[in-house]
């Protein structure tokens, strides 16, 4: 019996605060990963050429190297990229999906890994069967590469910000001063996270007090693992502050 499906995933934080990702479509994903394949080809010619210049020592050293190279390319593409640009490859990118962590936690080299092993078993017999097959059988269309690695694959959403004049005037914000700490941070954060640091600012007032301040501990922590300022930027200030600061960076540049 296939499971009641769902578009979207939501989470709930300790404080009680739910967040909903959506959900990419299987279609979606093997369009993505069509566009994928086509890199994966054109690189694998680029690589051919260079290989093929091996001839002329041995054609059978040649005939190794372009067996090793392709197999190679197949496996570290999707390694790769996913850990370069966090969960994104060509495809993803220009389709605007992201793999991420089935809890919404940070996305783990090893999780990349294994999801990337397993596609060969997910691509068998042909045309991908197996894994669409357990995207169809799957709640949150995931193939047997994401079970495996407790992943999943959403739609990044633009973000639209508010009148951050408004919400963040009077503050000075510590961060400004390290514009190449700020760039870092823009780079390594994925628009999921920036919304839920947002979201959190906007709804600050809705909270209890408890809550409130756990929750904006939780954040801050989050981000801190991203890039580590100089301890004289967030002195004798509030995780509460120091997240209005990664809003004002992120979305006011």
């Amino acid at each position: 019996m296939i499971p009641s499906k769902t578009n979207t995933l939501q989470m709930t934080t300790p404080e009680g605060i739910v967040f909903a990702l959506n959900l990419a479509s299987p279609i979606t994903r093997f369009l993505a990963y069509a566009i994928d394949l086509a890199c994966i080809s054109a690189f694998t010619t680029i690589l051919g050429a260079i290989i093929g210049l091996l001839d002329i020592l041995s054609s059978d050293i040649a005939s190794g190297a372009m067996f090793v190279a392709y197999f190679g390319l197949q496996i570290g593409y999707g390694i790769l990229f996913e850990w370069l640009w966090r969960g994104q490859t060509i495809g993803k990118r220009l389709l605007k999906l992201r793999v991420m962590d089935a809890q919404g936690l940070h996305l783990h080299f090893s999780q990349i890994v294994i999801r990337n092993l397993l596609r060969f078993v997910d691509s068998l017999p042909l045309f991908y069967l197996v894994g669409g097959a357990a995207c169809l059988f799957s709640r949150y269309a995931q193939r047997l590469g994401d079970l495996a690695a407790n992943t999943i694959v959403v739609r990044t959403v633009d973000v639209a910000a508010p009148d951050l004049d408004q919400i963040l005037a009077g503050k000075y914000n510590s961060l400004r001063n390290y514009p190449h700490l700020m760039a870092r941070l823009r780079q390594r954060t994925t628009l999921q996270e920036a919304d839920i640091a947002l979201r959190a600012v906007l709804r600050r007032n809705e909270f209890e007090p408890g809550d409130r301040l756990n929750l904006f501990a939780l954040i801050a922590a989050h981000f801190k693992e991203f890039v580590e300022f100089p301890q004289e930027a967030i002195d004798g200030i509030s995780d509460e502050q120091y997240v209005r600061n990664i809003v004002d960076v992120l979305f006011r540049g």
